[in-house]
């Protein structure tokens, strides 16, 4: 006995089998960064002493510098009670941000040693794997990194935020992370090799910490200093956790930050930030789609 398909039958009928491949499509794609991804931790369990400096070397920061001004006067630094609990907010950004911008070096490692080139050949349902893969390695480094950071601070009287505060935190560390890591990943794309990613990355690395809040808040600079800080993403990043770290009653209406052109608020911090992502990600879409094609 035949039996009638209907219109609405075969509507759905038609778009089961146009959703099945896409459902495929995301399963392989999640696949493949997670094997990529894998690889990256297992080059980091062989090689341990990599994550140890990179916890190791911000905790020394904390308390060298932290101790070099422990005699500095009470309000020198603004609301901060010491300059250790200044610095903490400037040693857990530019941390993630140095972890950030070396992102490209294992990918330009492997252009060079040719094992990129394997895996643009292999048939990945989506070679923006290879992206993302480092995207979260360099992105879970930092959140481990700044967890000791704060832990750290916190053992030498720096204090806690709250757990939202925390959280907040973590999403300002992240929102820096992904876009660092976006401009590296497109400059190791872009660069002949490693030697010019690794000079990108010195000269790069210590203006911006010196041109930041990192180590002074923005009073102490000269006029055209502040005016470079307040062009620095890294301080839009700094001092939204700056305040966390001194306020336990914030908004997103709190101000963080007098900048030369006025008032800066949290939640422009965040704006901000977000702007800094989406202009890193249409930076290097077409690097990318140029490499990875």
């Amino acid at each position: 006995m035949s039996r009638t398909i209907t219109p609405s039958q075969s509507e759905f009928l038609q778009n089961q089998r146009t959703i099945a491949p896409r459902q495929s499509a995301l399963g392989d794609f999640i696949q493949e960064t997670s094997a990529l991804t894998r690889r990256l931790f297992i080059q980091l369990q062989r090689r341990p002493s990599t994550l140890a400096a990179g916890i190791i070397q911000p905790l020394m920061w904390l308390v060298l510098f932290g101790a070099l001004f422990q005699n500095a006067p009470q309000g020198l630094f603004g609301e901060s009670t010491s300059y250790g609990q200044f610095l903490g907010a400037g040693v857990i950004v530019f941390t993630a941000f140095a972890g950030a911008l070396n992102a490209g070096l294992p990918v330009m490692f492997d252009r060079e040693f040719g094992f990129l080139n394997r895996l643009l050949v292999a048939p990945l349902a989506s070679r923006f794997s290879i992206v993302a893969a480092s995207a979260i390695f360099i992105t879970t480094l930092s959140l481990i990194q700044t967890a000791a950071i704060v832990v750290t601070s916190a053992f030498l009287g720096a204090g806690l935020p709250n757990l939202l505060g925390l959280a907040l935190v973590a999403l300002i560390v992240l929102l820096l992370v992904l876009a660092v890591t976006a401009l590296s990943l497109g400059l190791a794309f872009a660069l002949p090799g490693h030697i010019e990613l690794i000079a990108v990355i010195f000269v790069t690395n210590l203006p911006l910490l010196f041109a930041s809040t990192a180590l002074v808040p923005l009073s102490f600079m000269p006029k055209w200093l502040q005016i470079v800080a307040t062009l620095n993403p890294l301080s839009y990043a700094i001092e939204p956790i700056r305040y966390l770290y001194l306020h336990s009653d914030w908004n997103l209406g709190s101000v963080i930050m007098q900048a030369p052109w006025g008032a800066v608020t949290l939640g422009v911090s965040l704006l901000i930030l977000l702007g800094f992502n989406l202009v890193a990600f249409l930076l290097i879409q077409p690097l990318l789609r140029r490499s990875l094609a």
